[in-house]
């Protein structure tokens, strides 16, 4: 059954978000990790004012760090929200770095423009801070991120292009 998108969806995300990612924080930086899902649905709602994209992009990362499932957030959100977040959540765990890089490579190539354009979003969000408290690692993001970038190119233009500009030069 869809839910009625006037009955603060966005803002049920965002609080959902929050309280899932409350005990989380930010790697470099110690801060609350729901400032990140914050973040990407900013980015994402620079380019669309759709509510179910920005509810998906302040929940992107619950089910890949909460155990959250994508059952409940169907119940919660509606299908769509729940299948924008499968989309952007890797299914790779385990294995090597490069193996894992190459599975969830594959997954996100299969998403919908909605989703590309959200993974997009987390994509500038993270390079941000990565280049800025990591740059010995930045130099394998960022290498890693412009092979993913290739499978990306149904997302947003704007946000691609953004992302494209972070991930082209490798410091």
């Amino acid at each position: 059954m869809k839910k009625n998108l006037n009955n603060g969806l966005i803002e049920r995300a965002k609080t959902f978000a929050r309280l899932k990612h409350a005990h989380q924080k930010r790697m470099y930086t110690n801060a609350p990790y729901w400032l990140h899902t914050e973040a990407v649905a900013r980015i994402v709602s620079m380019v669309t004012d759709d509510p179910e994209m920005i509810a998906a992009a302040h929940l992107h990362d619950v089910i890949e760090d909460t155990g959250t499932t994508a059952t409940e957030l169907a119940a919660e959100f509606g299908d769509r929200v729940a299948a924008l977040v499968k989309e952007v959540t890797n299914p790779s765990t385990e294995y090597d770095r490069a193996l894992r890089a190459k599975i969830n490579h594959r997954h996100i190539a299969n998403a919908s423009a909605d989703g590309m354009t959200i993974k997009l979003a987390d994509i500038i969000d993270n390079t941000c801070t990565i280049e800025f408290y990591d740059p010995a690692f930045a130099r394998t993001y960022l290498a890693e991120k412009r092979e993913l970038l290739e499978v990306l190119k149904a997302g947003n233009s704007k946000l691609w292009d953004m992302a494209n500009d972070q991930v082209k030069e490798t410091p």
